[in-house]
C-alpha cells in the first residue's frame, strides 16, 4: 500500500486562525446543548441594513448571477474610490481598485504580490492574527514591534523605525487595532509613513474599522502623493455588517492592483456578483446605519471597562476604537492557568464563556472580549467572567 506524501511545507508555516477556532469551539459547545455566551466573534451583531439586503435580492430578481471581471464590477470599483474620495480626500481610479473575497483576502493578496522569500515585514504588536500567517505563508519574515499596554499599546515611529533593515519591504498598520482598540497618533504615522517612502518600503493601511472611531473624525493614511507607498486594504463587513456578503478591496498603485488580479484570477474569480450589487448600495445608499452602530458600540464599550476594572486583578486599557477590549488577566494564571490559551480553554470549559487567547495577537497576558454583542448577553457573560476570575485571584 503507498504511503500518503506529506503536505506541501508551505502549509506548515500557517496555522488555524484563532479566531476561527474559538467560533467553532463555541458552536460545538451550543449544538450539545450548553448555553455559552460569545465574546469571540469579531462581527457585528447588528442585521445588515434593509436597502442594502433589498440590492441583492434585486440582483437576483434580475438575474445578476454570472461571472464578472476577476477584480469585480466596474461599477462597484467606482463606487469604492468615490467613497473613499468622499471621506478621506483620496484621488484613486478604477484601475487603482480591486475587489477581494474580504478584507482578509486584500491582505492575503497584498503580502504574496509585494512579498518574495526573506523580504521582512514589520508588524505591530498587539497584531490581528492572520497578519503573521500570511507573511509567514509569502515566505517572508515577520519583524515584530512590541507596543506597552500602560501606554494605550501606541506606536512611535522611534520604535518602527529601529526595527528596519536593508530587508525590510512592508510594514502593516491596523488603526483603530483589532485586538486593543488603539488608534495610533496621527502625527507618529506621518513620521512613520516619510521614513518608508524615503527607504522604498511599502505600507499597508489596514483601514477595516475606519469608521468606528469614537472620539474625533475618521481618518486614512493614503493621500494622491503617497500612493506609492501606502496602500488601503478595506472592507465592508464591519462597517456595513456585511460579515458574511465578503467583499473587501485594494486602492493601489495600478501595477500592484494588476498583480493581485493576476493571483485572484487563478484563485477565486471574481466576489459573488450579488453580493457586488449589494456593496454599491451600501457605498452609495444610505449612511445613518453606521452612526447608530457607532453609538452602540460606544455605550456597551462604557459598561464592557468599567466592569472589567472592577473585577480583581484585571487591567484593561480604554479602546478608542473598533469593538474590542483586551484586558490583561493575568493575575488569574495559577491552578492550572499558565498562558492565556489555558485561561481561555478554562474559562469556555467551566463558564462557557468563549474569548479570545493574547497568544494569537502576539502577547501571552491578555484575553480579547468582542463587545459587539448585546447588552444583555454582555452583562450574563462578564458575571461568568468576574466570579471566574474572582475564584483565581
Amino acid at each position: 500500500m503507498q504511503t500518503m506524501q506529506a503536505l506541501a511545507e508551505r502549509i506548515s508555516r500557517i496555522s488555524v486562525s484563532s479566531t476561527m477556532k474559538v467560533a467553532a469551539d463555541a458552536d460545538k459547545l451550543r449544538r450539545e446543548g450548553k448555553d455559552v455566551v460569545d465574546f469571540g466573534a469579531g462581527e457585528p451583531d447588528f442585521p445588515t441594513p434593509q436597502n442594502i439586503k433589498q440590492a441583492a435580492i434585486d440582483a437576483i430578481n434580475q438575474n445578476f448571477t454570472k461571472y464578472t471581471n476577476t477584480g469585480g464590477t466596474e461599477e462597484l470599483k467606482q463606487a469604492i474610490c468615490d467613497s473613499h474620495a468622499k471621506n478621506y480626500g483620496t484621488a484613486y481610479n478604477t484601475k487603482e481598485c480591486i475587489v477581494t473575497v474580504g478584507g482578509k483576502h486584500a491582505i492575503f493578496g497584498l503580502t504574496q504580490a509585494l512579498l518574495d522569500p526573506g523580504d521582512e515585514c514589520i508588524i505591530p504588536v498587539p497584531y490581528w492574527v492572520t497578519y503573521k500567517d500570511v507573511v509567514n505563508f509569502a515566505g517572508g519574515k515577520c519583524v515584530f514591534v512590541d507596543t506597552d499596554e500602560n501606554q494605550g499599546f501606541d506606536l512611535k515611529a522611534s520604535m518602527v523605525e529601529r526595527a528596519i533593515t536593508p530587508k525590510t519591504k512592508m510594514i502593516i498598520l491596523n488603526s483603530p487595532s483589532n485586538p486593543s482598540g488603539a488608534v495610533f497618533d496621527r502625527a507618529e504615522l506621518n513620521k512613520i509613513i516619510a521614513v518608508a517612502k524615503d527607504r522604498g518600503i511599502w505600507v499597508i493601511t489596514d483601514e477595516c474599522y475606519d469608521r468606528f472611531l469614537y472620539d474625533g473624525e475618521p481618518y486614512s493614511l493614503a493621500t494622491p502623493a503617497l500612493k506609492d507607498t501606502v496602500i488601503v486594504a478595506g472592507s465592508l463587513s464591519k462597517t456595513y455588517a456585511m460579515t458574511g456578503w465578503r467583499i473587501g478591496f485594494v486602492l493601489g498603485p495600478a501595477a500592484v492592483v494588476a498583480g493581485i488580479g493576476k493571483l485572484q484570477s487563478h484563485s477565486t474569480s471574481n466576489p459573488t456578483s450579488i453580493a457586488q450589487k449589494a456593496a454599491v448600495e451600501a457605498l452609495r445608499g444610505p449612511q445613518e446605519s453606521v452612526g447608530v452602530m457607532l453609538a452602540e458600540y460606544k455605550k456597551r464599550r462604557d459598561y464592557v471597562i468599567a466592569r472589567l476594572k472592577a473585577m480583581p486583578g484585571v487591567t484593561v486599557q480604554v479602546p478608542q476604537g473598533a469593538f474590542y477590549a483586551y484586558p490583561n488577566v493575568s493575575a488569574a494564571y495559577k491552578n492550572g492557568i499558565a498562558n492565556s490559551l489555558q485561561f481561555s480553554e478554562k474559562l469556555l470549559a467551566e463558564a462557557l464563556v468563549a474569548v479570545v487567547p493574547g497568544e494569537a495577537f502576539g502577547t501571552n497576558e491578555h484575553v480579547r472580549i468582542s463587545y459587539a454583542t448585546s447588552m444583555k448577553e454582555l452583562e450574563r457573560g462578564l458575571d461568568r467572567l468576574q466570579h471566574f476570575i474572582a475564584a483565581r485571584v
